[in-house]
This record gives C-alpha cells, sequence and structure tokens, in this order.
C-alpha cells in the first residue's frame, strides 16, 4: 500500500491508452492504400529506420520548436524520410502518407478497458493531472479523442509547457499546482526513463506499470520494450494493469 498520497499524475500514451498499437496499425494501412506497389512489411521497417534516426534529432536540434507546436509537420518530415529509406522521395507523397497516418492512427486510439473505471475511482479520492510529451495539437486531440479531459484538473503537455519529461521541472511545477509536497504526489507511466526514474528522483511516488505488450520481445522494429537499468532505483510498485492501482492506493 502506498500512504499520503494527496494527488495522482498520469502518462497518457500506452499507459491509459494503446498509442503504439493504434499507431502500428495505422501505419500498415496507410502503406497499403497509399503505397499499393511496395510491401508493406517493408515500408514499416523503413519507417522504424528512419525513426530510429529522425528521433533523437527532433529532439536536440531546430526542429524542437516545430514538433512542439505543429506534429504533423514531424509526421510528414518523418514519412519524408521513410520514403528516402525506400529511394522514392517524393515530398506530394510524404505528406499524403503523414495525413492519412495521422487521421488513422486517431481513429484507432482507444483506452485500456480499465482506464476509465479507474479515473472514476481516484477522480472522487484525488486531484489527478496529465503529465504527457508530444506536441501540443496531437496531445490535446487525444484527450479530446478519448474524451478523458475532465477527469484532470492539470494538464503538462511538452508543447504547451516547452519542455516535457524526464525534466525535473515538469514534476516541481506538477507538485507545486495542486498544493502537495513531492513525497505527497504519485506518478503512474509505462515508461521507466520518463515516468518513473524522473518522478523518483523529485521525491515523488512512482507506479510502473507494465502490461504483457511492454515486456514482450518487438518483432517489427518500431518499439523496444523498455527494462529498468540495473544502477535504477526500483519503482515505488509495479503492476500490469491499472487496476492495480486501488489496491496500492485503499
Amino acid at each position: 500500500m502506498i500512504t499520503r498520497i494527496k494527488a495522482v499524475y498520469f502518462d497518457l500514451d500506452d499507459t491509459l491508452c494503446g498509442y503504439w498499437d493504434a499507431s502500428k496499425s495505422a501505419l500498415r494501412q496507410t502503406f497499403a492504400e497509399v503505397l499499393p506497389d511496395h510491401e508493406v512489411e517493408q515500408c514499416v521497417r523503413s519507417w522504424a529506420a528512419a525513426f530510429r534516426k529522425f528521433s533523437p534529432e527532433v529532439k536536440s536540434t531546430a526542429w524542437y520548436q516545430t514538433y512542439l507546436r505543429k506534429g504533423g509537420l514531424t509526421r510528414n518530415e518523418q514519412m519524408a524520410r521513410t520514403l528516402g529509406e525506400l529511394g522514392i522521395p517524393d515530398p506530394v507523397l510524404a505528406e499524403r502518407l503523414g495525413d492519412r497516418y495521422g487521421e488513422l492512427r486517431n481513429r484507432n486510439l482507444t483506452l485500456f478497458s480499465d482506464a476509465i473505471s479507474v479515473l472514476e475511482n481516484l477522480y472522487q479520492r484525488f486531484p489527478l493531472g496529465l503529465i504527457t510529451n508530444g506536441p501540443a495539437d496531437i496531445q490535446r486531440q487525444e484527450i479530446a479523442t478519448l474524451g478523458i479531459g475532465n477527469y484532470f484538473q492539470h494538464f503538462y503537455i511538452e508543447g504547451e509547457v516547452g519542455f516535457g519529461k524526464p525534466e525535473p521541472e515538469v514534476f516541481r511545477r506538477a507538485a507545486y499546482a495542486v498544493g502537495c509536497l513531492p513525497e505527497e504526489c504519485l506518478m503512474v507511466g509505462n515508461s521507466f526513463g520518463h515516468d518513473v526514474r524522473p518522478a523518483l528522483a523529485c521525491g515523488w511516488e512512482a507506479v510502473w506499470i507494465r502490461r504483457p505488450s511492454d515486456v514482450a520481445p518487438s518483432v517489427d522494429g518500431i518499439a523496444r520494450p523498455e527494462e529498468k537499468p540495473e544502477d535504477a532505483p526500483p519503482p515505488t510498485a509495479e503492476i500490469t494493469e491499472l487496476t492495480q492501482l486501488l489496491d496500492l492506493l485503499t
């Protein structure tokens, strides 16, 4: 049981909703529709190769300010680089791919089956907040699509704040917003590096949710399971489904 908690913050993608499942399904459908003459799995592998190169560049170059404001621009650039991997550079085609992928990903996005019941329970007992990385417009779109905005009093979205997890300042601001000491705040997330470790470093409690899909080996090269580094402190608790959080906060 976790005691002394007075406020709970959640990560969004792959904590409350199945972002990567929606993304992978949308990618395959997009490539099948827009590039019918190319083998879908080869397109996915090319996307993953481009992503591994472009993702760190987004956070470390002038791309970052663009990414914070408009997710579609970086999404289309990602598709342009995917086409480059395939040897068919075409900016118009890249835009078609990016727009269709964004549409399908949002359409496929769903909450995990236990998310609403957990949010409804905790909403009656604690101030709730979201701390989520990603572009401002995309994250707000996800919240609207999922219909969960009313459960949260505070939103710390990377694209709106100007920086995101694992920056300690995000956690300091979030604790201040609810008028709590760090040890009275709880972070719930699926990423050890972005959710659990920085929260613990700021004096928070942290619950690491690891569903079976989080620990299974990657078969498509799009996402890798994340393990706790040997030298890292353990989470306050580790769970496999959100409903287990209710037992911890009884």
